[in-house]
């Protein structure tokens, strides 16, 4: 349920478009104020982070990160603890000079990504390679601890404790 504000009216007001307009806006300001980040549409953002995916194998992690249009020297890889961190920076092309920009929606400037590693993840073997704009980081997984079997046996109860003597039964009288 939502409040809003009491507008006293003295009889019957013709309608203003301009009046609805403005009612509109205000409630349109109240409903981002919520959701800050999605106020701003991608094109108006000049913040780049780029898009990366997880996943697990058999043996490892593959960690894929989309950083295209820069070249290797610009990224860089680093493990800290538990916490894989990849991060670079974007330069911005300047040799256009006399060219008239109608829109610019390409992003440039530093990025940084933290991701946290699994507990099995061997921070000591990690390979990352670069080709066609994909970062792609292998994180060998540790030796694998397999389970130990446990028997599990019976506990015997002494014999004179299964030996009890039965409750005598009283026969109803004829």
């Amino acid at each position: 349920m939502s409040m809003e504000r009491w507008r006293p009216r003295r009889g019957l007001t013709p309608w203003s478009p301009s009046r609805d307009l403005e009612d509109l806006q205000r409630r349109l300001e109240d409903f981002w104020s919520f959701w800050p980040s999605l106020r701003r549409f991608p094109f108006e953002s000049r913040e780049w982070v780029p898009a990366v995916d997880m996943y697990e194998k058999d043996d490892k992690y593959m960690v894929k990160a989309e950083v295209p249009g820069m070249k290797e020297e610009d990224v860089d890889v680093s493990v800290v603890g538990d916490r894989l961190t990849i991060k670079g920076e974007k330069k911005a092309e300047s040799e256009v000079k006399e060219e008239n920009y109608y829109r610019s929606e390409r992003s440039y400037g530093s990025f940084f990504r933290s991701i946290d590693l699994p507990a099995d993840a061997d921070p000591d073997r990690i390979e990352a390679s670069y080709d066609d704009g994909v970062l792609e980081v292998t994180i060998p997984k540790t030796a694998a601890v397999k389970p130990k079997k446990v028997k599990v046996s019976a506990r015997k109860q002494p014999k004179s404790a299964k030996q009890t003597k039965p409750a005598k039964q009283i026969k109803p009288a004829k």
